[in-house]
Parts: C-alpha cells; structure tokens; sequence
C-alpha cells in the first residue's frame, strides 16, 4: 500500500504477480479511502485478510498527513497478523512501474511536494536510484535534470522545468509490490517502515502563543 502521494493504493501479490489492486487519486480522503481499498482488493482476490504473509508500504517521500496514513495501516496490519512489515521509496515504485511501462534509463522522478516544491530522484535504470531523494523548486534543478524524461505528476506540473514529461503520473502499489518481491526473492533488505519526511509538516504550533487558564 502507499498513501505518500494522492494517490490511495493498495495491491495484493502472490510472490510472482499482481492478483488485485485498486487505485484512487484523492488528496484529502487518504483515511478514508483506504481501508475500502483494502477490503476491495482482497474481496477481487478471494482471500481472507489472515492469507496475507506481510505488508509493504511506501515510506515516501510525502507529505506528513497523508503518508503517515499508509505507515499506521501497514504497522496495524504487521502486528496484527504477525507478519513482517517492510518499507520501499515511493519514487522507486514510480520509476520501476515507468521502466514495465517501457522506460529505459536514465532518468527522473517527480512527485508534488507542494509549496511550489517536488520530491525528485535520479534513476540509471528503473531498479537503479543514483542518489538519496531530495525536495527541491523545480527551477532550482531543471539545469541538472535538462534533457532527461522526468517521470510522475511534478513534471506535469511544473512542464517549463521538466519538458519530457513521462508516465505514469501517480504510484501503483502494484509496482510497488512486485518491486518489493524481486529485492525480497534476490535477498535484498528493505527499508524500515519509517516516513521518509525530508522537511517539517506543514502544520506546526505556533511560536509565541498566549497561554489562556481559568482563574
């Protein structure tokens, strides 16, 4: 499952492919939307939520609201049901599902960071991120991206910085999924289920606020 981006997804795989997903691009309604999402996908698929041997979640980068919504599920869903709960870069998931789309490398990916911002990585190939994600303003990176597609919803957001734009615009937990099935079958550790943040929420406590008690 990811909710690091709008997009609400969640996929069930049996090891060797996608049997169910379910995908919707919603902004505000991550906590709702998922759990139905959920019990859609397993209804597709036939099974009872207790076949399930563990739990994948994007770990973003994302904003904190609705990320945090995927990471809670997934950690509810791990002890639950005693099964492992692994995490996976959001932007990987984009750029594996842009290399089954037919994407050859090098290239980008760009989600919505908001504040005018993207979440971006570089990718030799579409299992291969050249460096840490990062946020950043688009125009403050387009001379370093120039000339390479730009995959997911930042550069159809921001085309003047990112004139090849690429799909898919959203993540799929279904690449997510079957990416985290091939690191898992070649032995690879994943990645902690812990949000990748990369800056403060943007709900904060104000700073020098009046304290008001009842005399």
């Amino acid at each position: 499952m990811d909710t690091a981006t709008p997009a609400v997804t969640v996929a069930l795989h049996d090891g060797a492919s996608v049997i169910a997903s379910s995908g919707q691009v919603d902004a505000r309604r991550h906590g709702e939307l998922l759990l139905p999402a959920v019990d859609r996908v397993l209804a597709e698929a036939g099974v009872k939520l207790d076949a399930v041997t563990g739990v994948v979640v994007g770990v973003g980068p994302g904003p904190y609201t609705g990320l945090r919504v995927g990471l809670v599920t997934a950690a509810t869903f791990g002890s639950a049901l005693s099964v492992p709960v692994h995490g996976l870069c959001t932007l990987d998931g984009l750029a594996y599902a842009a290399g089954q789309g037919g994407l050859e490398g090098p290239f980008a990916v760009a989600t919505d960071a908001r504040r005018k911002e993207v979440y971006w990585a570089r990718y030799e190939d579409a299992r291969t991120r050249t460096g840490d994600p990062a946020v950043d303003r688009p125009a403050d990176i387009a001379e370093a991206l120039a000339g390479l597609p730009v995959v997911g919803a930042g550069a159809v957001l921001y085309p003047e910085a990112f004139p090849d734009p690429r799909g898919p615009e959203h993540v799929a937990a279904g690449a997510l999924a079957a990416l985290a099935a091939e690191r898992l079958a070649a032995g690879e550790e994943l990645l902690e289920p812990q949000p990748l943040y990369l800056r403060r929420p943007d709900a904060q406590v104000p700073k020098n606020y009046k304290v008001v008690t009842p005399k």
